[in-house]
Order: structure tokens, then C-alpha cells, then sequence
């Protein structure tokens, strides 16, 4: 680094940037989330913690323009004293949930109860006054979820189902028959792949609930122990690998009074149970076939169970799942996703109501006829839309960015990552229903963010790149000045399935790459084919081949930034990642030594055939019918090729992407005779939890990355 070109505060700033990166936890504590309007529009509850390091989550309420705050943790008798039951740990770690305290919460139609749980216990508050009070359950509570009338609540203890009354009256309505069953509790491939965390919806009469049955006893048992601690005893897991058994999966309708109807379908064709819910309409479900070609949106019938297919979606790659559809509005109209070509529709009772390049992200809400939704019509953005008959389309985010919502009542909550970081606002009124609210005027009005102001500032220059016109984003040292000399090169790259990392906005990850920019690279972050929001097209070009395409675009992406900024040293070229990025990452320099001459791979899935069935299957097809996607994707059975400095990294509690991973491919390239390095990190999962573990990562990886280019590893 031309340190003597910096200022002291930029010095101390780029050094101690990857503590506060840690101790912020990417900079989301301090920051509003979980929102939810009230019927009225009035009052708007959210999350947050008091301070950008604080990690314990409170409840809050905004109304008339003020704050207030419902629970405190800390304020609460007894809070906290209990241990977080297991359920509820592996639902936040399939949320990536970085906090403590109140993490997630649920109310009543109203919005005038409000049910969570700390520790285990289970605890309320009423929105119109009053203190947080426990309710009596009968064990430790997960997922707890007020009736619609707020009469009662509904929760999960000991993957048992249970309702409450608020004076403790308990009933279990479902008794687990075994350890490997459980009663409103998603799966792990629904929480992980399919984006349903919830196990139960109740029906609006609050006499009835729609509860899913999970029997994880056909499922693959793997073993996660701690090699740091020997005296532990390992613990069991279930996970459903590419090609072996899923969970069984059924439905039933369970009444308070305590009947039961079991929901009909064909579970052999459609094993997956995507989504449910239960409207004005009555009860319905997604079920998805093995080979997710085949996607059903069945109606049920309460009183039966027999189930009508209301509509039915097919692809010969797969069935792309869409965020918060089905859903339907207050006339009965089905509100669902259409691919055709290079755009994803919404879709409002068969009527596409979204034009060509609008491309659907996520269905967030539906309030009689209007729905209120998330697309792009850019790769660089992701907006807040509205549709409502009679009105037409509207888009309500205006400033650039990446933003979600809700809404109720007229009140619209935008939030959403911008080129200022995260923020969140309430639109009222007019400007709710988009005649007015532009960002800071009248009727927007901001909730406040608490979160640390980064470090590091981005100074990402965009990109188009290659006749493929790949999005990306290129970071330069603040005290480079053009022409002056040339600067290594590290690529930064996630590039599969289900994130973007470029666009007009400032996340965390912009702040790493600027960081690892501050360290002497240029930084180049690029969004391939699989990456999402170019359509369905651009998608499913991966179909089959997980690894070729991407890398390609990696390359391409690299040539094409070279070609215009000629301060890039392509005889020092390195690239890192994590998860899908690390898998990358070890390919890059496994096949392509030539162009990348070290790389580091954080957590790569090494062999496809390990992940899971409903995420790994539905690019790669199933093992047994497709095993030539499998070999050509997986690292596994290539490590002889490897020539380059290579640095594995693994959480050796890792539950997704297990270490074994890591561990087989580094004895394949020992018994090859390949040098390389292997950092495992004791107790830690897929996203490392310990703050003084990943702030060191990062020292780590920029030390490693250097010393491998500046040995001359990449001077051939």
C-alpha cells in the first residue's frame, strides 16, 4: 500500500475497519427490520437493536411520527435466563440471524397483540399500552404465533403443536409420535432452499390451524462434532443429500376442539410442500415435484382435506420459486409468477399486469385488490411496485437501490439498501398510493438507523462487460491515481443463484471489497449467468452446468475490465469467495491457472453430490439419472490439477455446506502432491459468528493473497 499518500484517519480507518465489520455484525445491528402495518395504517412495529454493536433485538412501534419502544430484553424479569431451544436455533441459523433477544415476532389481524419468544419463554405485549407480560407455556417455545383475533396463541415446544390462551390455558392439539417427528416446523430443505420457514398457518376464524408434519426418519443422518472440545458428544443431524430420501411431509387441518383432517394429494408425484396458507377463500398449497418441473397450487377443503388444483405452472428446467406467491386477492384472483422468455410476469387472475423486462422479484403483500410486489427493470436496482385495478402500476421506491416493503392501510414501509446504506421509511397517504413521497418530502418520513457508519466509503465504478454485457462493479484504491503504476487484481465474486452483489447500493460486501481495494488490489465484483434479476432465461442457463458458465463470465468479465482500465496487472490475478463464491474461487485456479494465480475458497461445496437434494437437484437433475452434471460441476476427483496457492477455509460446524467438504478435497490434493493451506474454524457454522474470528479473516486472507502474488507466483 502507498501508505504515504493517506492521511492518519484514512490509515486508522482502513486498519480498523474489519473490527468494526465484526462487531457490527455486518453492519446490521442498529438497523430497522421485520415490519408489519397495522389494518388502519397508523402504526408501523419493527425490530431493531439500540446501537450499531448492541446485538440484542427490541420491539418497537412508530406512530404520529414517534417511536416507542415495547420490549426491551433486558427490562423483562427473567429474559434471557434460559437456553435457546435447539428448533430455534437451526431456524435462525437458516435465517443467517446475526442478533439476540427479539429476533422475529408475530401478531395478531389487528396488530394490536404481539407474540415472542426469549429463551425459550414465550411473552406478549398489546400495542395500545401496557408492559410485555409471559404467558404460560407448557416447555420451551419456538415460533409463536397470535390467532387472528388475538385470543389465543400458537406456538411450537418439543416439535409438539400448541395453542395458549393468554391466562395459560394450554392444549396440545399434535403430540409428536417419535423423535423423528415434529408438528410446525419447516423442514430443512423448505427453510434453506425453498424460502418457508413456517410450519403452521392459522385459518381467519381462529378455530382452526393448517399444520405441516415433518417425519425426518427416511433422511440421511450425519454427524457435526467439535474436534476443539473432544469431550462433546457429537450431534445428530438430518440432511436430505443430492439423490437420498427428503422428509415426509404431509399437511393436517387441527381444530381447537380438536379434530383433524389430513390434506390429500399425491405426496409421491408432488413431495415438496412449497408453500401454504389459509385466506377468506379457504386453505391452499404449493407442492412441487422431485424434478421441480411441476409446480401445483391446490385449494383445500377445510372440512374434508380433498384438494383442487387451481393452477399449475411447468418448465422443462425447473420451476423457478417466487417469494411470497401464491397469494390471492380479496376476490378469489390467484396471484402468481409467469416465465416466458426473458422476463418473469406478475401474474393477477391470469392477467399479466407487469410489462416485458419487468422482471418479478418477490410478491410482499396483498390488500384487497391491490398487490404489492418487488422488481427490476435494471440489474443494478430492485424497486418497490404496486398494481391495483383501476390504478395501474406504480413504482413507490425512487431513489437507487435494492428495497423491500410492506404495506397496509395506505401506510407503505420501504426499506432497503441505498447508495447511503441501509434505510428504512414510512409513506403515507398520497404518496402511498403514488401520487407523491419522493425520499424526504412529505408524507415519507424516516425511521431512525442505528447502525455504524462504515469505515471505509465504496467508490465502485459500474461496469458493463463482454458481449454478454455482464454487470459489474470495479474497485479502486482512494489513493490511486490512474497511470501511475499497475495493481494486482482480486476477483470478489459470489456469482451463483440468489444474490447480487453489484448494484446501486451500499451493503457490506461493497465495503470488504473497497477494503481489500484500500490494501493495494483492484477489486473486480461481477454478476454472471444463474445470478438473479436478468430473467428466467439468463437464470436457467446453468441448467446442467453449474460451474462452466459462471467461471466463463468470471474470465470474460476480467478481460473486458482490463481492457478498460489499464492499471490492472493480469500477471497478478486472485480471486476469493464464500459458499457458492468459494466454490468458484477453487475452480478459478484449478482451470484456469494461467488467468488466476491464488485463490481463497471460503466454505465451497467441493462436491455437488453432498448438498442438498431441493437446491443441488434442481440446476443438476437428480445424481442416479444426471451423474455426468454432478462430476462435471463438483471440484472433487479435479484436485490434481490444482498449480496455484490455494487457501481453504471451513466453520467445522458448518450444517449446509458440511466441512467435509474442505476436509476430502484437501486429502485429494495431499495424496496428489499439491501444496495448499486449510484454516478450519472451530464452532463455527456457515456464517461465523465469533466477532474476533471475522475480523481476522479478513487480515488473514489480504496477508495470504499478497504473499502468494508477491512471491512471484504469478510471474510465468
Amino acid at each position: 500500500m502507498h501508505s504515504s499518500t493517506l492521511t492518519p484517519e484514512q490509515s486508522t480507518n482502513f486498519a480498523d475497519f474489519p473490527r468494526q465489520f465484526a462487531r457490527s455484525r455486518r453492519f446490521s445491528l442498529g438497523v430497522p427490520r421485520h415490519f408489519t402495518v397495522s389494518p388502519d395504517g397508523r402504526r408501523v412495529l419493527f425490530v431493531r437493536t439500540v446501537s450499531g454493536t448492541d446485538p440484542v433485538g427490541r420491539l418497537w412501534q412508530y406512530e404520529d411520527g414517534a417511536e416507542r419502544l415495547l420490549a426491551d430484553p433486558a427490562l423483562l424479569v427473567g429474559a434471557g435466563s434460559g437456553a435457546v431451544p435447539e428448533e430455534e436455533r437451526l431456524r435462525r441459523e437458516r435465517a443467517r440471524e446475526r442478533s439476540v433477544g427479539v429476533v422475529s415476532y408475530a401478531t395478531d389481524d389487528a396488530a394490536r397483540l404481539v407474540a415472542f419468544a426469549l429463551s425459550g419463554a414465550l411473552w406478549a405485549v398489546r400495542t395500545d399500552g401496557g408492559t410485555p407480560f409471559s404467558v404460560p407455556a407448557a416447555g420451551p417455545v419456538v415460533d409463536p404465533r397470535p390467532s387472528p383475533d388475538g385470543r389465543y396463541v400458537a406456538y411450537v415446544s418439543r416439535r409438539c403443536f400448541h395453542v395458549v390462551d393468554l391466562t395459560g390455558d394450554d392444549r396440545q392439539l399434535a403430540r409428536a409420535e417419535g423423535p423423528e417427528i415434529s408438528y410446525g416446523l419447516a423442514e430443512y430443505a423448505a427453510a434453506e432452499s425453498m424460502q418457508r420457514s413456517r410450519g403452521y398457518w392459522w385459518a381467519p376464524d381462529s378455530r382452526r390451524v393448517l399444520v405441516a408434519k415433518v417425519d425426518t426418519s427416511p433422511v440421511e443422518r450425519r454427524y457435526i462434532s467439535d474436534p476443539a472440545d473432544p469431550t462433546k458428544p457429537p450431534q445428530a443431524i438430518r440432511y436430505p443429500a443430492a439423490g437420498t430420501a427428503n422428509a415426509e411431509v404431509t399437511l393436517e387441518i387441527r381444530a381447537l376442539e380438536g379434530d383433524r383432517v389430513e390434506v390429500e394429494w399425491d405426496r409421491k408425484a408432488y413431495e415438496y410442500v412449497v408453500a401454504a396458507g389459509w385466506d377468506a377463500h379457504g386453505p391452499f398449497v404449493t407442492v412441487q415435484s422431485r424434478d421441480q418441473r411441476i409446480v401445483r397450487t391446490l385449494a383445500v377443503d377445510p372440512e374434508t382435506g380433498a384438494t383442487e388444483v387451481l393452477h399449475e405452472r411447468t418448465d422443462p428446467a425447473w420451476v423457478e420459486i417466487t417469494e411470497g406467491t401464491p397469494a390471492r386477492t380479496a376476490s378469489g384472483a390467484l396471484v402468481l409468477p409467469e416465465d416466458e422468455g426473458d422476463t418473469r410476469y406478475l401474474t393477477v387472475g391470469g392477467q399479466r399486469v407487469t410489462p416485458e423486462g419487468l422482471q418479478l422479484c418477490a410478491v410482499l403483500g396483498v390488500e384487497g385488490e391491490r398487490v404489492l410486489f418487488t422488481a427490476s427493470d435494471d440489474p443494478l436496482e430492485t424497486h418497490v411496485w404496486c398494481h391495483e385495478p383501476g390504478h395501474g402500476l406504480r413504482r413507490l421506491s425512487r431513489e437507487p437501490g435494492r428495497f423491500t416493503g410492506a404495506a397496509r392501510g395506505g401506510t407503505v414501509v420501504l426499506a432497503g439498501l441505498t447508495p447511503r446504506g441501509n434505510e428504512a421509511g414510512v409513506l403515507r397517504g398520497a404518496g402511498a398510493a403514488g401520487a407523491a413521497g419522493a425520499a424526504g418530502d412529505p408524507p415519507y418520513q424516516t425511521l431512525t438507523s442505528l447502525a455504524e457508519e462504515p469505515l471505509i466509503t465504496p467508490r465502485p465504478v459500474h461496469l458493463t462487460l463482454g458481449e454478454r454485457k455482464l454487470r459489474g462493479a470495479l474497485y479502486l484504491p482512494s489513493w490511486h491515481e490512474e497511470g501511475t503504476g499497475k495493481l494486482p487484481v482480486l476477483l470478489d465474486p459470489y456469482g451463483g443463484p440468489g444474490m447480487q452483489l453489484v448494484g446501486r447500493a451500499r451493503g457490506w460486501f461493497t465495503c470488504v471489497s473497497q477494503w481489500f481495494a484500500e490494501q493495494g488490489f483492484a477489486v473486480l465484483v461481477v454478476d454472471g449467468r444463474g445470478t438473479p434479476n436478468r430473467g428466467p432465461a439468463w437464470e436457467k442457463t446453468i441448467h446442467g452446468d453449474q460451474l462452466g458458465p459462471a467461471l466463463e463470465d468470471q474470465v470474460d468479465a476480467l478481460r473486458a475490465a482490463a481492457a478498460h482500465c489499464g492499471d490492472l496487472d493480469l500477471t497478478r490475478v486472485a480471486i476469493r469467495g464464500w459458499s457458492f463464491g468459494g466454490f468458484l474461487a477453487a475452480a478459478a485456479v484449478l482451470y484456469h491457472p494461467e488467468i488466476f494465480h491464488a485463490a481463497v475458497a471460503g466454505a465451497p461445496p467441493t462436491d455437488m453430490r453432498m448438498y442438498d437434494t431441493h437446491w443441488k437437484e434442481r440446476y443438476l437433475g437428480h445424481p442416479e439419472e444426471q451423474p455426468e452434471n454432478y462430476e462435471r460441476t463438483s471440484l472433487i476427483g479435479h484436485g490434481h490439477l490444482l498449480s496455484r496457492p490455494l487457501l481453504l477455509v471451513h466453520g467445522l460446524a458448518d450444517d449446509n455446506v458440511a466441512a467435509a467438504h474442505t476436509l476430502r478435497f484437501s486429502a485429494e490434493l495431499l495424496a496428489a502432491g499439491k501444496p495448499h493451506s486449510v484454516l478450519p474454524l472451530p464452532g463455527a457454522t456457515h456464517l461465523p459468528a465469533d466477532d474476533a474470528v471475522n475480523a481476522q479473516l479478513l487480515y488473514f486472507q489480504r496477508d495470504f493473497l499478497m504473499g502468494a502474488l508477491e512471491e512471484g507466483t504469478g510471474k510465468d
